[in-house]
């Protein structure tokens, strides 16, 4: 037996006001209508709910055992409905941000927050770290609604972006390694060395930080394969290759034995903050303003 909601609230209507025209008129439905659905409810319960004569509407003993179930069971549902009601508003005033490096290059993160947060007051940012293995930082399977990615972007077609780092790349190394005495290095002395890689999900990004571009055809030596600050850090002290890296992401492997230096015959690296082109949610576009006026100060000092 299946029975709706709707076949509830029209019967326990038709209950308290025990008169079908005023059940009818408070439900804003026909009297014929509301008297068909009662006869449905009462065939798939098997019983009469009302006793009904030209005068008078009573309660059938079926109808009086019902009745306060049917009130429970109706209470339950709006209470449900509501806190859906009010999960959903707390979703739309909710944006995840996604990021697998720390955008906080020159206060921009905090000068994007301001920005948005004067907007929309009553707005949450949730700030979600996603490892190195989605370049797309949680934007790809939906699990952020905006992300602080390294360029270039998996799936670059499904998605929008404003650039707000262009940093050089440097390259880390062991501080014993025999070009960690040098000021700057050419990626031309790179070309034999291992280097550490990031994991294959991570699609082109991958690519990009071995820089292909720069090898003429030679396929890159990979020495092990990394997916956190954490793993970089130990693959370059125990010598396992080295490695790529934007300016602003060098304090976090420059540790003590571990040197970073500006590398000849690469092009920078650009962090952008990326939202998918079919989210035309207010928040999301909110967000990435607050970016671009951010990334604008922080470009001009005001």
């Amino acid at each position: 037996m299946d029975v709706h909601s709707r076949d509830l609230r029209y019967f326990a209507a038709a209950a308290e006001e025990l008169h079908f025209t005023r059940a009818a008129e408070r439900l804003y439905v026909s009297q014929p209508a509301l008297s068909k659905q009662i006869r449905m409810l009462e065939r798939q319960l098997g019983a009469a709910l009302f006793e009904r004569d030209r005068r008078t509407v009573r309660l059938t003993p079926v109808g009086e055992a019902l009745l306060p179930h049917a009130r429970r069971v109706l209470a339950e549902w709006d209470a449900a409905h509501e806190a859906v009601v009010r999960a959903k508003a707390a979703q739309r005033e909710t944006l995840v941000v996604g990021m697998s490096t720390s955008p906080g290059r020159g206060g921009l993160l905090p000068g994007v927050r301001s920005r948005f947060t004067g907007e929309h007051l009553h707005a949450r940012i949730t700030l979600r770290q996603i490892g190195w293995h989605d370049s797309t930082a949680g934007l790809a399977d939906g699990s952020t609604d905006v992300a602080f990615v390294w360029l270039p972007v998996p799936g670059a077609q499904r998605y929008d972006w404003v650039v707000v780092a262009e940093e050089p790349r440097l390259v880390a190394m062991p501080a014993g390694h025999r070009l960690a005495g040098q000021s700057t290095v050419d990626f031309a002395d790179l070309l034999d060395e291992p280097f550490l890689a990031l994991p294959e999900s991570a699609g082109p990004l991958r690519d990009y930080w071995l820089a292909p571009e720069a090898r003429a055809g030679r396929a890159p030596v990979i020495g092990a394969e990394i997916t956190s600050a954490d793993e970089t850090y130990e693959a370059l002290v125990d010598g396992r290759g080295v490695c790529l890296i934007a300016a602003g992401n060098a304090p976090l492997l420059t540790r003590g034995d571990v040197v970073a230096r500006p590398v000849r015959g690469v092009s920078p690296s650009r962090l952008a903050l990326a939202w998918r082109k079919d989210d035309n949610r207010p928040l999301v576009h909110a967000y990435a303003r607050a970016a671009r006026l951010a990334t604008q100060s922080v470009r001009t000092p005001e």
